[in-house]
């Protein structure tokens, strides 16, 4: 599950899944318009952060090494935290520019989590489970819809087009957290409508980890 900037601890916490291990990642992308693509089993982006390629490019170009875009951490963090495979174009972070006149490049760094992934679709529920003695801690949920694949079966085709229609949401972590078990259903009604017309589903990435004593 990718987790993205501002890493938050959650790898303190006590009794996770047992033998799970996590897996520091970087992603380096230098051109304009090119998509960045981040993948693995749970994603937490931890820093992240535009700055500049030097490569057959002229000095003047490289003399400001203090260039960094504010905001950048928030833009990932919105899109990759929970997920297991997150695409983002330098375009959609680049601007304002943050320097002009200097040569960019975003730099993704983000943590490989395990955690269990579940997908449901549109108007089904979700079902988090753990074991006994065991509480949910979940690491990201999102709403809506980002392939034309997940949740299309008997769908027309219009209902599966748009592929950037989601929004995080905290909705679960709110009603599970803490939780041996929860159920949520995967509505608009629960959620809001991120893109009307669009069949969309709900993904969530969570652990179990021990429940701390009251």
């Amino acid at each position: 599950i990718l987790y993205v900037c501002g890493f938050s601890g959650l790898l303190a916490a006590t009794c996770l899944l047992s033998g799970a291990d996590a897996s520091m990642e970087k992603a380096v992308t230098c051109h304009m318009g090119v998509v960045q693509r981040l993948s693995c089993g749970t994603m937490h982006v931890y820093t992240c952060t535009t700055k500049t390629c030097s490569e057959g490019r002229p000095q003047q170009q490289l003399n400001n090494t203090k260039c960094s875009q504010q905001g950048t951490v928030d833009v990932l963090k919105r899109r990759c935290d929970g997920r297991k495979v997150c695409e983002l174009s330098v375009t959609d972070v680049q601007s304002p520019d943050p320097c002009v006149d200097t040569y960019k490049y975003l730099e993704t760094s983000y943590t490989c989590l395990p955690a269990s992934h579940l997908v449901t679709c549109e108007h089904s529920f979700a079902h988090l489970h753990c074991g006994e003695g065991q509480a949910i801690l979940v690491y990201g949920a999102h709403y809506g819809r980002h392939d034309q694949t997940t949740c299309s079966y008997r769908r027309p085709a219009s209902q599966v087009q748009d592929v950037y229609c989601s929004r995080p949401t905290s909705k679960v972590a709110e009603s599970c957290n803490g939780k041996s078990s929860c159920t949520i259903r995967a509505s608009n009604s629960v959620f809001g409508d991120p893109c009307v017309g669009t069949y969309k589903y709900l993904e969530v990435a969570y652990i179990c980890q021990c429940k701390q004593p009251k």
